[in-house]
């Protein structure tokens, strides 16, 4: 990505874009209350965490069984934390080692603070007449779905149609950036243009989730909950969109930069959309899931990058998440592509830790030390003699 400055945009309601819909179709995308309840929790532990955890889903991926409970099935008891994330607060010290208030806004060497959370504001309404993806209203999430999403002609179309939609929406944000704008106003903007559209915001109601768009800054590496933090000159922030259009979801994501970034941060950016570009070069009918993996991490590993390991891409389309698990590090996992199937590919790369940490939201994560990390996305069909991008303008 080119360094440059965002233009301002339009604040209130986004554009409409009623040919999505209707042409494409016919030839057939501190210290506060609120920071207490948001602020940082303890730190992940490797030996306990799942080894699978979709880009969207954090701690929330559980598998979907026909014949067994998810509670049952995996030991999850309403109102806990998922022992899978995070360590109780009384094994460890390391919650005063990382949390400490210092620690929370000082970085080394950088004028940078610690990203803390701001206040939240009202859940945003949909209009009754817009179609809700089934597990809205649900406090758990549906978890990841068995099965490819592999689609017919009539289906593809309809993916396109979603996948440009969440592509039109994520041009719009990224117009948006700019230092004093809050993430808040980015997700009233985003829901606004989604709703305007006729599509419904994936993200809104999924599970616990309460925004229509993750905004997630500096060093946050997934999942940052839209709030009244106002950018600042020199961030970076990665906005992901997904809409749910006609019964199809279309998820893609970037990383935007705020007025005048440091070289290190535009370096990471540019790096982290390489690796998303590599991958989709290399993808056809036939070609292994690892071979993504391995095309991401070699060349993070050129500039000395890490690459997350804890949050995957994933089948999508009439499910918000499916098989197969996309992991973006060197792997000998299974499985292979297929013709006309659906995708995402998400990889989250940082200067420093790759370790995550989760606030007490249960949504944001962010890396361990501090260090910026940077994500790009998009959803991608199998085609005969490739891949074709489905989340592009």
């Amino acid at each position: 990505m080119s360094r440059k400055k965002c233009k301002k945009g339009q604040q209130n309601e986004g554009p409409r874009i009623s040919e999505i819909t209707d042409s494409s179709l016919q030839s057939g995308v501190a210290g506060s209350k609120e920071e207490k309840e948001r602020g940082m929790a303890s730190c992940m532990s490797p030996k306990l965490q799942m080894r699978f955890k979709s880009s969207f889903m954090g701690e929330h991926l559980l598998r979907c069984s026909r014949h067994q409970p998810l509670p049952r099935l995996f030991r999850y008891n309403p109102g806990n934390k998922h022992v899978s994330m995070q360590l109780s607060r009384t094994l460890s010290g390391l919650t005063n080692l990382f949390f400490n208030r210092r620690n929370l806004d000082e970085l080394p060497n950088s004028k940078r603070k610690r990203l803390r959370p701001g206040k939240l504001s009202p859940r945003r309404q949909v209009p009754k007449n817009i179609p809700r993806p089934p597990y809205v209203n649900s406090m758990i999430p549906p978890g990841l779905v068995n099965g490819p999403e592999v689609h017919d002609k009539e289906g593809i179309e309809y993916m396109r149609a979603s996948g440009r939609l969440a592509a039109l929406v994520l041009q719009y944000a990224g117009t948006l950036v700019k230092p004093g704008i809050t993430t808040d106003e980015i997700d009233q903007a985003v829901h606004q243009m989604i709703v305007d559209n006729g599509a419904y915001p994936s993200p809104l109601g999924y599970g616990s989730f309460p925004k229509s768009v993750c905004t997630s800054v500096n060093e946050c590496i997934c999942h940052g909950i839209p709030d009244s933090r106002a950018l600042e000159d020199g961030d970076i922030i990665n906005i992901d969109v997904t809409v749910y259009l006609n019964g199809y979801h279309g998820d893609t994501s970037a990383t935007f930069y705020c007025g005048d970034v440091g070289d290190e941060a535009e370096k990471l950016v540019q790096v982290t959309k390489e690796c998303l570009d590599k991958a989709i070069s290399i993808c056809a009918p036939g070609v292994e899931f690892k071979k993504i993996g391995k095309t991401i991490h070699d060349h993070a590993d050129t500039y000395r990058y890490g690459v997350v390991r804890q949050f995957v891409g994933h089948g999508v389309g009439r499910v918000f998440h499916a098989d197969p698990v996309i992991l973006h590090y060197r792997n000998n996992e299974g499985g292979r592509m297929m013709l006309n199937q659906t995708f995402t590919i998400e990889p989250m790369l940082t200067i420093g830790s790759i370790n995550p940490v989760m606030w007490n939201d249960d949504w944001t994560v962010v890396t361990e030390d501090g260090s910026l990390s940077a994500q790009f996305e998009h959803t991608i069909l199998i085609t005969p003699d490739g891949a074709e991008i489905m989340t592009q303008c």
